[in-house]
């Protein structure tokens, strides 16, 4: 994956600005909120649902034969932008050690509700595997 960065830009912290992705097959994982493979919310704090959410994630590339490393895309549906701030760094330390390292495109908003009831995110990504 090749990162985009314009002339005069500063690096983005934390995702890219933009990315070529590689030939190769594309995998498109749902939202997924921070929830089991019970469907149990087991944390009821966003950082604990956060790192939920990424494991299931992870596992889900997994099927497809994909690794964190060839996510391509990741956007963050938020309840609470102000829970999302106080929590960022958190958030970091739970993510490099579920994810690792980051150069994808990566949106955050924060929106109105879940269809899930108790969820504090919603996590989405496009991963791309590379042709061999």
């Amino acid at each position: 994956m090749k990162t985009l960065v314009p002339p005069g830009w500063p690096l983005a912290k934390g995702y890219s600005h933009g990315v070529v992705a590689p030939r190769g097959q594309m995998v498109f994982v749902a939202g997924q909120v921070g929830w089991d493979e019970k469907c149990i919310f087991r944390a009821a704090d966003l950082v604990g649902q956060a790192a939920q959410a990424l494991k299931n994630i992870v596992a889900i590339l997994a099927e497809a034969g994909a690794r964190p490393e060839h996510i391509v895309r990741m956007t963050w549906y938020l309840g609470d932008k102000d829970e999302y701030d106080v929590s960022q760094k958190e958030l970091g330390r739970v993510f490099r050690e579920i994810i690792g390292t980051y150069g994808a495109v990566m949106t955050a908003v924060q929106v109105a509700g879940f269809v899930e009831k108790g969820a504090k995110v919603e996590i989405e990504v496009t991963a791309v595997i590379p042709d061999a």
